[in-house]
């Protein structure tokens, strides 16, 4: 493990917490909190981490916590492993990590499998579950679970400090403009308890998502890096343009008595049918139908969730302020 620094983000996350840094063994850790409640701090130093406490009057992001913890590692860190609190450590990951980062070079950051730990305890667990599955080799994006060659975090400028969601394809993105690459492998990474048990806590992670998608596109433009802003471009086309079109079609057509304009609503409130069964028979190839069913109805559930977090976005960017971030997680168990 030598050249090895772990950094474990938190907040509240009370016995996961302990999971967590219980999973790492005898590596150099740094457990950075933001403004903990209960006595993660106090766990941590049990454990033998070395604590960093955020800065409260400054407003809180896990970029901003991860710039915190990289800061706070000792020189000899060449290889820094990012993992939420949230989250424990498999076995052999952090070997089967270093040593594909130290055969190639070109090679700037690795993940691998992350697991939901109790994927049927809600839909939206499992949910989390399939979202985590990558396909292991040359990957375009990582999560918040990774390890990184630490020169190249440096050299692209470490996490997007100001971002509430979003930061980690960020990174992503500015490592390959300068030519690095990023790796998926066949290896069990971490296990993850996202916690999700209620149709709000989903909704607002969506939100979330939404909002990481409208920075990203107003961040990264053009050929290659343009992914979310077709991803923008599908939320509102979804989320906003046909619910809006029908509902003003449906609405004309009863006001004006125009039978054609209602038919024409009628038609536009097909489309998300027609896109739901594209989905399902899509998922269906790879698992069974009701599972398929479920994903894709929640991929278009999404979709109104994803535009509003857009919509935060943008009038913060008009009102020239930062968004505050937007919480979803249960209680720690």
């Amino acid at each position: 493990m030598t050249g090895l620094g772990v950094v474990v983000i938190g907040r509240n996350e009370g016995d996961r917490l302990v999971r967590c840094l219980g999973s790492i063994g005898p590596v150099e850790t740094v457990y950075v909190d933001s403004g903990s409640t209960d006595d993660s701090v106090a766990a941590a130093r049990v454990s033998g981490a070395r604590v960093v406490e955020l800065d409260l009057t400054t407003p809180f992001t896990a970029a901003r916590a991860r710039n915190a913890g990289r800061a706070a590692l000792s020189r000899g860190c060449t290889l820094v492993q990012f993992v939420d609190g949230d989250c424990v450590l498999q076995p052999g990951w952090l070997e089967a990590a270093m040593r594909a980062l130290r055969s190639d070079d070109k090679l700037a950051a690795v993940f691998g499998r992350r697991r939901e730990v109790a994927p049927r305890a809600s839909r939206y667990n499992w949910m989390c579950d399939v979202e985590w599955a990558v396909p292991p080799g040359p990957a375009r994006y990582f999560g918040g679970d990774v390890m990184l060659r630490a020169a190249a975090l440096d050299e692209a400028g470490g996490y997007p400090g100001e971002m509430i969601a979003g930061e980690e394809p960020d990174l992503a993105m500015r490592l390959r403009r300068r030519g690095w690459t990023i790796a998926c492998l066949p290896a069990e990474m971490t296990l993850h308890d996202a916690a999700i048990t209620r149709f709000g806590q989903w909704w607002r992670r969506a939100t979330r998502s939404g909002h990481a998608y409208a920075e990203l596109a107003a961040r990264h433009r053009g050929g290659e890096f343009a992914d979310y802003a077709r991803r923008v471009g599908g939320v509102l086309f979804w989320g906003v343009a046909v619910p809006v079109a029908a509902g003003g079609s449906l609405l004309l057509g009863a006001i004006a008595a125009l039978p054609w304009v209602a038919a024409a609503g009628i038609a536009l409130l097909c489309l998300p049918l027609v896109q739901l069964a594209r989905l399902t028979m899509r998922e269906w190839r790879r698992r069974p139908l009701h599972d398929a069913l479920t994903i894709a109805v929640f991929l278009m559930l999404a979709k109104p969730a994803q535009a509003l977090g857009a919509a935060r976005y943008w009038l913060a960017r008009t009102r020239g302020r930062r968004s505050t971030i937007i919480e979803y997680k249960g209680e720690p168990a």
